[in-house]
């Protein structure tokens, strides 16, 4: 059963007395300094170890969640910083990348559904709206070459990983099916009384033919014999 949010739009399935939210279309825009301004990139760069990294992403995008959650939502964004950093991306560059991976595994999480085509598209329009300069709609942040280095990071890292991190973050959903076959039962209580008819006009042919059977064994005696 589908219902819809006549506030945002949003459409939201029942199942099991929860609602849960259907698969949105999202709409790609620029994401420069979005999330991670240049303070906090500052802040980032300065920082080597694992430890420390977590403990500032964990700040930076308020993650308050429990574990396994926030240990897998860490690693996440901590890996994101270290591949920008093989890749010698600018302050700027690796803000945007960080709020691409946010935005993608927000729209995965959103909904316990099958979303995975939604979701590649997605992905691929926020990296076009930042390689192609059409302000105010995109900017030329990356080139083709690290556009395509970001597209397979996230494919190989994300996307083939894409079912387990919906099944972390999302409740699970299970399906209670029950069958009733009211057709054939309707039939089998018509042919009742037609089986029970049969049933007795057997036993009434059974009758009459041990009848004409005991008769063809013991015949009358002819009244002609007797003379």
């Amino acid at each position: 059963m589908n219902q819809t949010d006549g506030k945002n739009g949003r459409r939201w399935w029942a199942c099991r007395g929860q609602l849960y939210l259907v698969p949105m279309i999202h709409k790609a825009k620029v994401m420069l300094w979005t999330d991670v301004n240049y303070h906090d990139m500052e802040e980032i760069d300065s920082l080597q170890s694992i430890p420390d990294l977590e403990s500032a992403l964990c700040g930076v995008f308020q993650v308050d969640l429990a574990e396994p959650k926030r240990g897998v939502l860490l690693e996440l964004y901590v890996q994101g910083v270290l591949f920008c950093r093989e890749c010698n991306f600018r302050k700027e560059q690796t803000s945007a990348f960080l709020s691409i991976i946010k935005s993608v595994h927000e729209a995965n999480v959103e909904t316990p559904l099958n979303n995975i085509e939604q979701c590649f598209k997605y992905c691929k329009e926020l990296l076009l709206c930042h390689s192609v300069r059409r302000p105010p709609f995109s900017i030329n942040l990356f080139n083709s070459e690290e556009v395509n280095c970001i597209f397979k990071y996230i494919y190989n890292n994300y996307m083939r990983h894409f079912k387990l991190y919906k099944y972390i973050f999302t409740p699970q959903i299970k399906l209670d099916l029950s069958l009733t076959y009211s057709e054939i039962q309707d039939k089998e209580d018509s042919c009742a009384p037609e089986q029970g008819t049969l049933k007795k006009d057997g036993l009434l042919k059974h009758r009459k033919w041990s009848s004409q059977r005991k008769r063809q064994t013991h015949p009358v005696p002819n009244q002609s014999c007797r003379n």
